[in-house]
């Protein structure tokens, strides 16, 4: 077992790829030149991501072994070592005594929540920022067995267009949004519900994003901080998606501008990852296999009593010639910078819903307050333009009727899967957030182990993209 490990240097996937899973970053070095200006070197194309240095996680030598040296049956094969896959394997192990193998085409555990300290000792996050709330108290009790938290309330800020300049205001939209943008002059939940009611466009059952944001924030709102992120974010206007889409983001009438309201908010204080090595690391019961792509090795692996898939739905049934479902996916921009009080932005996340720019937000982790100690007195930071894209690892299903009736068809030919259990996002395809992703995995694992007859929770829609 290594602590503070460079899964570069032990796992044999790391080698040179035009691509890390999907996740494009252009570096930017930002130094001071004689005269004090900021000054830029970047190039003009998409490189793949820092990963020289990953600290702050452990790893195990065995895990990067392929199938060799492996028992010839376990109890449950589970594709994906992510939030589904390691609920499974932990369960099984905890409440059953039952082995599992996990393995994942990635070289590391945590599946989209893996983040670690990188070269400049920031704890960032591979795939994109997470941000950890709830309302269930399952997964409130559940994922304190496996962190400590330190209590953290997101907020949200977009920085609006007007004019040649940037007006900063909270998102989701309240009180505060309609003020700085429109002079509104509102006080209060009356006068904010008056203010809104009077550009409201009805629509008792909104057919589209548009018309679901129109009935919600008028014209104005929905102009300044729905209509073109959303286009930047699915590639599609609001009146191609399902109303669900734009529904996601409330507008408030209060002052409240905490971007969740979930009453169970915090942030693990050893990352995302020391969640993952905490279910699974230890277990005698669990074996790890990693750089393995389930499709390359499917008819070499052992035998066993459950295949547990969390990928791709379209991806298990890729051999029957259907269309693929439709996903979008990220690219991150990084920049290094110095700044004289250390920080780029005054917030974590800085989101941009013009057209003026191609990237939806700007995230600098150094916000977070479970960085390594000390990392808050430092100079650098590193933030990160984000990109939504169509290539790449497929991060978001796209909610429009096409896709719901394809996967429709996929669902009807898992149904009669035999020993086969898809679960989790990508498995449902639906954008959970990461609470619901722990809760349907529990659930699912109930209904398949203790043929519990209480319905599940039902999750309702994620917040989806931030």
């Amino acid at each position: 077992l290594y602590k503070n490990s460079d899964f570069s240097r032990l796992s044999p996937c790391a080698t040179s790829y035009p691509r890390v899973h999907g996740i494009y970053v252009r570096r930017k070095s930002v130094a001071k030149s004689p005269q004090g200006k900021p000054k830029i070197n970047t190039s003009n194309s998409w490189h793949i991501m820092d990963l020289s240095v990953q600290l702050g996680n452990q790893s195990c030598p065995n895990w990067f072994t392929g199938l060799k040296g492996l028992p010839q049956n376990f109890d449950l094969i589970i594709v994906g070592a992510g939030i589904s896959g390691c609920v499974f394997a932990e369960q099984a192990s905890r409440r059953y005594n039952l082995k599992s193998l996990i393995i994942d085409k990635r070289k590391h555990i945590g599946g989209n929540c893996y983040d670690f300290i990188n070269r400049h000792g920031i704890r960032i996050s591979q795939y994109g920022v997470h941000l950890f709330h709830t309302k269930f108290s399952r997964v409130w009790k559940y994922v304190n067995n496996f962190s400590d938290w330190t209590p953290y309330e997101h907020r949200v800020k977009g920085n609006i267009k007007i004019g040649a300049g940037y007006r900063m205001v909270p998102i989701p939209p309240s009180q505060d949004t309609i003020n700085v943008l429109f002079g509104a002059d509102v006080s209060n939940e009356i006068e904010m519900e008056e203010w809104l009611n009077s550009r409201r466009v009805p629509a008792e059952q909104p057919k589209n994003g548009e018309e679901s944001a129109l009935a919600r924030s008028g014209e104005e709102l929905y102009n300044a901080i729905f209509k073109h992120y959303t286009k930047k974010q699915w590639n599609k206007w609001p009146k191609e998606l399902d109303a669900s889409v734009l529904a996601r983001i409330p507008v408030r009438t209060n002052t409240d501008d905490r971007y969740f309201t979930d009453p169970f908010q915090a942030l693990p204080k050893e990352g995302y990852t020391k969640i993952f090595e905490n279910m699974v690391l230890e277990d005698p019961n669990i074996t790890i296999r990693l750089c393995i792509d389930y499709f390359d090795v499917r008819v070499d692996l052992p035998e066993s009593n459950l295949l547990v898939f969390t990928g791709p739905i379209d991806s298990y049934y890729s051999s029957l010639g259907l269309p693929k479902l439709e996903y979008r996916s990220l690219k991150f921009e990084e920049e290094y910078h110095e700044p004289e009080d250390g920080y780029y932005q005054n917030c974590l996340q800085l989101n941009y819903p013009g057209e003026e720019v191609d990237y939806t937000r700007v995230v600098e982790y150094k916000h977070k307050p479970n960085q390594p100690k000390d990392v808050h007195r430092r100079k650098g930071t590193v933030i990160f333009k984000e990109y939504s894209c169509d290539e790449g690892e497929p991060y978001y299903p796209v909610p429009n009727p096409e896709n719901r009736s394809l996967y429709g068809k996929y669902k009807e030919m898992a149904a009669r899967e035999s020993k086969v259990c898809f679960v989790g996002r990508l498995a449902s395809y639906k954008y959970f957030n990461m609470d619901q992703a722990f809760l349907n995995a529990l659930e699912m694992f109930d209904e398949y182990f203790s043929r519990s007859s209480s319905f599940p929770t039902h999750l309702g829609e994620g917040d989806g993209p931030k």
